[in-house]
């Protein structure tokens, strides 16, 4: 067994001293590179000593204390690495670090002291490893579970190297400290455990550039590290029992003593996986080691996780629900501002305000545009002074409750409140819940912002709509009272003339069935819905020109062949008499006009020709088909061309413009046959 043991330190100690070589070559200068070098060359010298120790059967002790540093140093570069310092001096000054220093440094004194001056004091220095070892491994825990997802991958191999060993070392002294004995056979297999751990720790090194690893400390973290330890100290609680157990137990002692640490970790695996049990350690651990109350990435995912799933019917609910959920009340008020003094109830939920009655709010109104506060109204009435300025209706906050008023604001400007009514025993708000809910306050404003915009938005789309639909009857209505006006225009010249009496009823009876559409249009408040037959587009044209042939210039015809197609043959009459009539506005009366159709390739090409003044390309380009833009002033509604263009565009067709100042226009309109 002898050689064993000291094989297996002298092992380690080989494998140690390559491990110092290669970190000596790599020359790496920061404080944790130094760090692991130091606990490298201490574990060198720990091997050798116990390889001594073995062979020439001196005190463990000096190995012993060269454990115990060693143990400081591990803690100190995962602390420091925790805490990305990257000198002693900071690391001096880190009080994580301060602190692990002193209690160690504490707790190796006294237990040395024991040891050194107690008969069977060594039962205090397995102590003192079992506690060392047992922080150790917290911190590893720590360590890898704060760490990212990419660092871990450059951590795990150094974790299972270095807490291999504090495992085994762990086991090994609980078990010492139990019996207040070293059991030989661990402490002879020890020294290969050592050496297999180094292959392991060296590969972080190499891994981590600098020992730099970025991590988040989080109550959840804590929560298992805090578990860990807990079940540490019970398994030292243990031994000690065992120990009392086994002294007092006699020939019995050791049976009894196996026993009762079998059942007592028995009892800890059952309490370990025991909600009741886990809950009230994180409650503890929440109330007790964090000095904040709320977790604000979480509430922050809550708050966004409850947006998503509204259905944003009510927006203004899906926003008080999300402050009540947050602190865990019932009851809560949202109060909008309508103007200066008056303020509306837009939702509530467990209170009975009245929107009359919140004339109130101005003084809060005016205090919050100026601080910004949100008001404990309990604080208010309890601490003088708390709220300085503010002049605050306590009979009516009590009347109906209040107990909280936080102001809602939107663009540095008060747009309403939440009024909230908070359980009795609930503590007067400290600057996390003002933190807390000032931050869901800032999101739910913006919610509710954006809401509120996209409803304005749809009723100016519905107006939009309505007005589009008016602009659309007055135009048709406009055609309507032109075609009347030339009847009127003509009448004393062409009374006795029976063909102009045939073309009056003609004008009429078609002026008739179009203030009919336009009657149904008002009536259903939308745009009769397209009415598609065959049509003959050459009858259709004829049509068209001697409508528009009541006035000068005159319009002619150039048709090549027999056409039809399938249209809403009124709309394209009506798009048709209209590009004909602006062709007319635009020619003076001794010049010429001309309507041209053709199939080509399968398509219907409709020339509207004039000799008029033409329009610039700046004209065609921005204005032509702008709607509502128009170069007749009051006569116009300027819609004609871009209703055109609009209903041609829908039947697939397309609609170009080709002008010259001075020379005249050509409206080329193209639709498929098919």
């Amino acid at each position: 067994m002898t050689f064993i043991g000291v094989s297996g330190y002298v092992v380690a100690g080989l494998a140690y001293i390559v491990f110092t070589l290669l970190l000596l070559a790599a020359g790496n200068k920061t404080l944790s590179g130094r760090l692991v070098l130091v606990c490298g060359i201490t574990i060198l010298a720990s091997s050798i000593i116990a390889a001594l120790q073995i062979d020439q059967s001196f005190s463990l002790h000096t190995v012993l204390m060269i454990e115990n540093v060693k143990l400081a140093l591990w803690s100190l570069l995962i602390l420091s690495t925790q805490a990305n310092v990257t000198t002693m001096r900071m690391a001096l000054r880190d009080l994580q670090i301060k602190k692990y220093l002193f209690t160690w440094f504490m707790l190796s004194i006294l237990c040395w002291l024991a040891a050194l001056t107690q008969p069977n004091g060594s039962k205090y220095i397995f102590s003192l490893f079992l506690i060392l070892n047992l922080w150790l491994l917290v911190l590893l825990e720590q360590l890898y579970r704060n760490a990212d997802v990419k660092v871990k991958w450059a951590l795990w191999s150094f974790i299972i190297g270095l807490g291999m060993s504090t495992v085994f070392d762990f086991v090994l002294f609980a078990q010492a400290a139990m019996v207040n004995q070293l059991d030989f056979s661990y402490w002879y297999a020890r020294g290969y455990v050592i050496a297999i751990g180094m292959p392991l720790i060296l590969i972080s090194t190499r891994r981590i550039k600098n020992w730099s690893v970025n991590v988040f400390v989080s109550r959840d973290v804590v929560f298992y590290s805090s578990m860990l330890m807990i079940s540490g100290f019970y398994l030292l609680l243990l031994a000690l029992a065992g120990y009392v157990i086994n002294y007092f137990g006699g020939a019995w002692g050791d049976v009894i003593s196996i026993a009762f640490v079998l059942l007592g970790g028995t009892v800890l695996a059952a309490l370990l996986i025991t909600e009741k049990l886990r809950r009230e350690v994180k409650v503890f651990i929440t109330k007790h080691f964090f000095a904040n109350k709320y977790d604000y990435r979480i509430e922050w995912l809550k708050s966004i996780d409850q947006l998503s799933h509204s259905n944003n019917e009510n927006y203004y609910q899906t926003a008080t629900k999300i402050i009540s959920s947050s602190l865990n009340i019932e009851k809560i008020g949202l109060v909008s501002k309508a103007s200066i003094g008056a303020y509306k109830l837009v939702y509530q939920q467990g209170l009975m305000i009245e929107s009359n009655q919140l004339h109130w709010l101005s003084s809060v109104d005016n205090f919050c545009q100026l601080h910004g506060w949100i008001i404990d109204v309990r604080e208010y009435a309890s601490i003088e002074s708390s709220y300085p300025d503010l002049d605050l209706n306590l009979e009516h906050c009590r009347a109906h409750n209040i107990d909280i008023i936080i102001p809602i604001f939107k663009n540095d400007f008060v747009y309403g409140f939440f009024l909230l009514a908070l359980p009795k025993g609930y503590n007067l708000l400290n600057w996390e819940d003002r933190d807390l809910l000032y931050a869901l306050t800032k999101q739910l404003s913006n919610y509710i912002s954006l809401n509120e915009a996209n409803e304005s938005l749809a009723e100016s789309k519905q107006f939009d709509a309505f007005n589009r639909m008016s602009a659309f009857l007055v135009h048709d209505l406009k055609n309507i009272q032109a075609q009347l006006g030339l009847i009127n225009a003509n009448a004393k010249k062409h009374r006795d003339n029976p063909a102009f009496i045939d073309d009056v009823f003609d004008t009429i009876d078609s002026a008739t069935n179009r203030l009919d559409k336009v009657l149904n249009q008002l009536r259903n408040k939308q745009v009769a819905e397209s009415n598609k037959k065959r049509v003959s587009v050459n009858d259709l044209l004829e049509k068209v020109a001697k409508q528009r042939n009541v006035t000068t210039p005159k319009v002619t015809l150039e048709i090549f062949a027999a056409i039809e197609i399938v249209i809403d043959q009124e709309t394209f009459y009506s798009v048709l008499n209209h590009l004909v009539q602006n062709a007319q506005e635009a020619t003076a009366s001794d010049g010429w006009v001309k309507i041209r159709a053709e199939i080509i390739a399968n398509n219907l090409n409709i020339a509207v020709l004039d000799n008029g003044c033409g329009m610039s390309s700046e004209f065609i380009q921005h204005r032509l088909f702008k709607p509502f833009d128009t170069t007749k002033g009051n006569a116009g509604m300027g819609i004609g061309v871009y209703e055109a263009k609009q209903f041609i565009e829908s039947t697939g067709g397309t609609m170009q413009v080709t002008s010259f100042e001075d020379e005249g226009s050509i409206f080329h309109l193209v639709i498929s046959c098919e």
